[in-house]
């Protein structure tokens, strides 16, 4: 090649390179790709407005500091964590979300919830009953061990009264029991989880019996609360108690399968039960037990005890006073308190120099009975035929003074007053 067209070749190639160069450091560089954007930041542009309303005029906001201190804040959850329908990438959202799926951390929870007295009443229409969040909160939700907690142990009661403890509520629902609150805040469990004393950590609240996650209505056989598990609910707390009862005629009857058979609620109450110590409750007790045993409790009325308790409370003996309370068992068991054997010891409780003479006499006098005793049956239709005597005789003397003064008047009338 001459060296004139090989300069021109060179040329050309140089310019070619130097434009190529140019080019490129003109051209815009690829972008890369933004990163996304955090779903909280995005959720709280509309709902940390405190005023923010849905399309019905409930309030939709969301206060970010009180959620940084729940449960859900402190381990960084995120928004569309529990709303899952819902996505950062197609907002506004639609105006009616799914309920927060608690179930995609919580299965067992709200799997034994699909069961229970509360899912069964919203499924069959009744919108009232309780869900999730009307017991642990919404975007405040703390864990139980946490004092502030909706469900930690002093709260559950306000928690529940929430629903059991509203009138209103309680009306519209038709809730079993009435305002249960009312009745449990002046229990003694009530009043020893409020007094601030030594048993206050371990006093039995609605979950303790009734269960969290797992309540039936009693009428399940499988609740807590039916009446063939409430010796074990009970018995939960009250060990020693329930050791007693086993080995007594009313626990044994239980055992047999018997439905005769009394147990802690029948004679204390379900939720308003009262320290036993108490001379009223003691009072009280004996027409629970003739509620069962009325042929007994009308005897015990003949008696000096029974009518001192009828007039009100006082040291004087009761039922479980010679019965016992829990260890109940029949006079023919060498272990009875009201054992021929053991009778007089079990008087003397009260009476310390009893002697054989007191035992003698029949704690369960049945005036009516001549089988029973001779003596008072013909003594009670003496003291019958002396009382009816008394009234026929005073009466009678009414009645003819009465009919003399009348004629006396009616005479002085006629003779002019005087």
């Amino acid at each position: 090649m001459k060296p004139a067209a090989l300069l021109r070749a060179l040329s050309v190639v140089i310019a070619f390179g130097l434009a190529s160069a140019a080019s490129a450091k003109t051209a815009p560089a690829p972008e890369k790709e933004a990163p996304p954007a955090d779903p909280n930041e995005s959720c709280m542009m509309c709902h940390a407005d405190a005023s923010a309303k849905g399309a019905g005029g409930k309030s939709i906001a969301v206060d970010a500091a009180v959620f940084a201190k729940s449960v859900h804040g402190e381990m960084q959850f995120k928004c569309t964590d529990c709303h899952a329908d819902v996505s950062v990438e197609s907002l506004p959202h639609a105006e009616k979300l799914q309920p927060a799926a608690c179930v995609n951390c919580h299965e067992d929870a709200v799997t034994n919830y699909r069961g229970t007295a509360h899912a069964k009443a919203i499924a069959k229409g009744q919108g009232m009953a309780a869900t999730c969040h009307d017991c642990h909160g919404t975007h405040d939700i703390k864990r139980s061990s946490d004092p502030a907690s909706r469900t930690n142990f002093a709260n559950i009661e306000a928690t529940c009264g929430g629903c059991h403890g509203n009138d209103k509520i309680v009306e519209q629902a038709h809730l079993p029991g009435g305002n249960i609150q009312a009745k449990y805040h002046d229990s003694i469990h009530g009043q020893l989880i409020h007094g601030r004393t030594a048993y206050s950590g371990m006093v039995p609240t609605c979950t303790s019996c009734h269960g969290a996650h797992s309540i039936q209505p009693k009428s399940e056989p499988d609740s807590r609360v039916a009446r063939a598990h409430i010796p074990d609910t009970c018995g939960g707390c009250h060990q020693r108690e329930k050791t007693v009862y086993d080995t007594g005629k009313h626990g044994q009857l239980r055992q047999a399968g018997s439905e005769a058979g009394p147990v802690c609620v029948d004679c204390h109450g379900a939720h308003t039960m009262q320290r036993a110590s108490r001379p009223d409750w003691q009072n009280a007790v004996v027409g629970a037990c003739g509620n069962c045993h009325d042929d007994k409790i009308t005897s015990f009325r003949h008696t000096y005890h029974g009518k001192v308790t009828t007039l009100g409370p006082a040291q004087v003996a009761t039922c479980a006073a010679c019965h016992g309370a829990h260890d109940v068992r029949p006079a023919t068991d060498p272990l009875s308190t009201v054992n021929s054997a053991n009778r007089l010891e079990t008087c003397r409780n009260c009476h310390p120099t009893a002697g054989v003479q007191l035992v003698s006499w029949d704690p369960h006098p049945v005036p009516s009975s001549k089988e029973r005793s001779a003596l008072l049956y013909y003594t009670n239709i003496f003291m019958q035929a002396l009382l009816a005597g008394v009234f026929l005789s005073f009466g009678l003397h009414t009645v003819l003074w009465a009919y003399r003064s009348i004629r006396n008047r009616l005479q002085r009338g006629r003779r002019g007053g005087h």
